[in-house]
């Protein structure tokens, strides 16, 4: 049962890649294809717009940087956020599902991905007592000539720089991820989200950006469903 959930998560992923392709950052393919060998970020390993040796990067613990972009500015970053930061990560540079939400101004960025609220919070939780030193990833760094990110500001804890999980993801990286009304019609990062992805990729959810009733009730229901394959196939394996 679960084997085929992953199998329509594959041929759902096959169809928006073929619509979508990918971004255009310097580490993403021009449309996606599978990678099998992935090291991390195996989520999007049947339909990936990174090739595997990128995440190689991401493999290592504690990460130190990504391309040229340090991640422990103001210290290493707990095992907890470390998590979070890295499944950011993942979506921006490999999701095939990420070019949908492209920005309009910049083909290498996203805006407006929806994020659920249960994450947003789960996310601050984990990373509220390490430090920072940038309200925004994307702006607030300095750049030295070499490209790598320096601190210009001191660095204070997460819970001090943001209020909440909603102003975190809201406010880190700038416009790109917003927090949904819906608890369903979301994206948490994990293989839920092949759930969400059908509806929020729907063209019905193209042309409006408010969420009906039966949409969120065909959503959790589906929702509902999954989990409970994943249970049998969870009981069946003990």
């Amino acid at each position: 049962m679960l084997r085929f959930a992953v199998t329509l998560f594959a041929v759902i992923t096959s169809s928006t890649c073929q619509k979508y392709g990918c971004l255009e950052g310097d580490t993403h393919k021009l449309k996606p294809s599978p990678e099998p060998n992935m090291h991390e970020c195996t989520l999007y390993s049947k339909s990936s717009c990174c090739y595997a040796d990128f995440t190689e990067q991401l493999a290592r613990s504690p990460v130190i940087k990504v391309n040229n972009s340090y991640w422990n500015r103001c210290g290493q970053l707990s095992k907890s956020c470390e998590v979070f930061t890295k499944k950011i990560e993942c979506f921006y540079r490999c999701s095939p599902h990420a070019a949908h939400w492209i920005h309009p101004n910049y083909a290498a960025g996203i805006q407006s991905v929806p994020l659920c609220q249960s994450f947003c919070d789960d996310w601050y939780e984990a990373c509220k007592d390490d430090s920072i030193c940038v309200h925004n990833w994307l702006t607030d760094w300095e750049w030295d000539e070499s490209g790598e990110n320096h601190c210009k500001n001191k660095c204070i804890p997460y819970s001090e720089m943001y209020a909440n999980g909603t102003d975190m993801c809201q406010t880190m990286w700038g416009e790109s991820f917003k927090v949904s009304e819906s608890s369903c019609l979301c994206l948490q990062m994990n293989m839920k989200d092949m759930m969400a992805i059908k509806y929020l990729l729907s063209e019905s959810s193209e042309e409006s950006s408010s969420i009906s009733s039966s949409e969120e009730h065909a959503c959790q229901k589906r929702l509902l469903k999954f989990e409970k394959l994943k249970g049998d196939e969870g009981e069946q394996t003990r």
